[in-house]
């Protein structure tokens, strides 16, 4: 059964480049990972600030497990372009 990892992501104010680039940078990481079914990335079409990224798991271990094995600076990116911290969960599909 697949899962979502949905993330929405602010971008500091005049930082959505860098923060496009470093989310692109990220799902090309866990799109490697175990249990990794594929990772979508959205800009919000009313406010360039907003993201959301979509990580499809085999399971929330498996997200779980990839999370703790990602290399030390794989968020720096995202870290130093965000414009607060991300809200993310766990979303079960119902249609697809």
């Amino acid at each position: 059964m697949t899962v979502a990892r949905l993330y929405i992501v602010p971008a500091a104010e005049g930082k959505s480049a860098e923060m496009e680039e470093a989310l692109t940078e990220l799902a090309a990481i866990v799109e490697k990972k175990d249990g990794s079914e594929g990772v979508e990335l959205l800009r919000d079409l009313g406010n360039e600030h907003r993201f959301i990224l979509i990580e499809k798991w085999a399971s929330e271990e498996h997200h779980a497990k990839s999370f703790a094995s990602m290399p030390d600076n794989a968020l720096d990116g995202v870290k130093a372009a965000a414009g607060g911290p991300p809200d993310g969960a766990y979303y079960d599909y119902l249609k697809r």
